[in-house]
């Protein structure tokens, strides 16, 4: 079937899929973010980025348990994350990941983003714990930037790249690591170029977008992420990995919500709400660059192989039937302004 003909269907059933990278936030707001996670996402990888941050087995589990408690729709399955500091230590991540619910560590360069303060300040200092990472098979989830504020926010992840990841893989070669929310084509290229242990997360936005929609003709402040959206031609290398049919590449949400007045603000908070049409706003990528049969690997399988856990074994069905995204959705009782607010998407799920 030609990629013509592929964008003329009305229908697309694929293996459910998986969210490896999404924000779930705590509190009041667990009701709203967990319905719209579960709503067809079978697993999804939950960043631990809370305050105070889930920094050990103990309160990853306890938030567990709340997202858990939050009623996730169907068999949902969240799959917890240590958040990593200078004082992580190796039986620390020994002892997270006997439980078998805590999957992967994160790395947050120190106030590289969203309640990062904690994090780490220098990769040298954790050697000991990738280490035992690595002798467990624990993955390592990285924010790939750098936060030298001599640093422009634009070249950050390339400066990461450069200066820090490249010993990390040198060093740690049976570490599996996942470099997130990747935005640059340097990314793209580090990552097709170094072994199979490595892989990489796409976010919908950053297929969807670039930072021209984000401050040409006005700012708008919903489009603010971190990292932040690059120029074209960095989008375009982004469409052309996720759309490869490259095992290295799947998908991760980095579904981050904020109430709307924390957005809409003199200084705004950075991050993009998708979950409430995350699969939709995925296949209007492929379908725009002429790859919807190249969706199901990128959503349902490259994650979970990489994982090394067993794809989900029942199915969902997209139909093409367009609908207007409300202007906000519930959010703790409050409110949160999704991607693409009161415009149309052309997908649905059934």
């Amino acid at each position: 079937m030609t990629n013509k003909a592929l964008n003329t269907q009305s229908t697309l059933t694929i293996t459910r899929p998986d969210d490896w990278h999404v924000h779930l936030r705590d509190g009041d707001q667990l009701k709203d973010t967990v319905r719209d996670i579960s709503r067809y996402m079978g697993r999804a990888i939950i960043m631990p980025n809370l305050v105070p941050p889930a920094i050990c087995t103990e309160t990853a589990l306890s938030y567990r348990a709340r997202i858990m408690a939050a009623g996730p729709q169907g068999s949902f399955e969240p799959l917890m994350v240590l958040y990593l500091t200078d004082k992580t230590s190796p039986e620390e991540i020994k002892k997270a990941h006997a439980t078998g619910k805590i999957v992967a560590a994160k790395v947050y360069p120190a106030g590289a983003t969203t309640n990062s303060d904690s994090g780490v300040t220098s990769m040298k200092n954790i050697y000991p714990v990738l280490e035992a990472m690595q002798e467990v098979g624990m993955l390592l989830l990285i924010h790939g930037e750098v936060t030298d504020s001599s640093i422009d926010i634009f070249d950050r992840e390339k400066v990461f790249l450069d200066t820090i990841m490249v010993d990390v893989v040198k060093d740690f070669p049976e570490l599996k690591i996942v470099l997130e929310h990747i935005t640059t084509k340097d990314a793209v290229d580090f990552v097709n170029n170094a072994s199979e242990n490595v892989a990489a997360t796409i976010t919908a936005h950053h297929l969807l977008y670039n930072r021209n929609h984000m401050l040409a003709g006005g700012i708008r402040p919903h489009y603010y992420c971190l990292p932040i959206l690059k120029r074209n031609t960095h989008q375009h290398a982004l469409i052309d990995a996720a759309t490869s049919g490259s095992k290295k590449f799947f998908l991760g949400t980095d579904s981050a919500p904020h109430y709307k007045d924390k957005k809409e603000a003199a200084c705004g908070c950075a991050g993009a709400y998708t979950a409430h049409a995350a699969l939709e706003l995925y296949a209007e990528a492929f379908e725009d660059a002429g790859a919807l049969d190249k969706l199901e690997g990128f959503a349902s399988h490259y994650g979970p192989d990489f994982y090394g856990l067993a794809r989900n074994t029942d199915t969902v069905t997209l139909i093409k039937q367009p609908w207007t995204v409300p202007a906000s959705y519930p959010l703790g009782g409050d409110h949160v302004v999704p991607i693409k607010a009161e415009s149309v998407i052309e997908w649905q799920v059934k």
